[in-house]
């Protein structure tokens, strides 16, 4: 009598670890996900050198201090890489700061600051988009820092491919803008 009471104990205790092992495996569908908590790589992201100042003059005023509309830096940005859904890439998150300067020929309080965002694989330009920096000077201020919008970019393929390409940030310049930027220098 002894001994079936604990050959059934037994057999609780196993069915007992049965039924939990059975509950621990119930929320799961398919095989494990490795990267769900893994770091995605990054591409490298960076500012254009000749494109990380604007200095905008007043038309037909040549580029006299006196004629200056605006001048504005690309001083930064902060980014983040997570992996696309299905692996289809990476998704690169960057916030770009911006610092501007109301010149003595500016006309406005506000002024729309034009910026890009490049993807390239070596020298190639895989994509380009243009986007504008509202910035407003309060009376009596004649300089600002300001966080451009949260962009969200998709470099598709692979992830490791993905993380091959260059992210390159930088104002949208005329040629004159252009030239006085590599006359000056960085």
């Amino acid at each position: 009598m002894v001994k079936a009471r604990n050959l059934q104990r037994v057999k609780f205790a196993a069915m007992a670890g049965v039924v939990a092992l059975l509950a621990g495996c119930g929320g799961r569908t398919g095989a494990p996900d490795p990267l769900r908590n893994a770091q995605a790589p990054c591409p490298e992201i960076g500012i254009l050198r000749d494109a990380a100042e604007l200095t905008r003059f007043r038309p037909g005023a040549g580029q006299d201090l006196t004629a200056m509309q605006l001048n504005a830096s690309l001083t930064g940005f902060d980014a983040r890489c997570d992996y696309a859904p299905d692996r289809a890439g990476l998704d690169v998150t960057l916030t770009p700061r911006f610092s501007a300067e109301r010149g003595p020929a500016a006309t406005g309080s506000t002024v729309n600051i034009p910026y890009m965002v490049a993807v390239l694989d070596g020298d190639r330009i895989l994509s380009r988009a243009a986007y504008q920096l509202p910035v407003a000077f309060p009376q009596n201020v004649a300089r600002s820092r300001s966080q451009g919008e949260e962009l969200s970019i998709r470099i598709p393929g692979l992830p490791q491919a993905a993380a091959q390409k260059r992210v390159l940030l930088g104002f949208v310049l005329s040629p004159e803008e252009l030239e006085l930027n590599r006359r000056r220098g960085p």
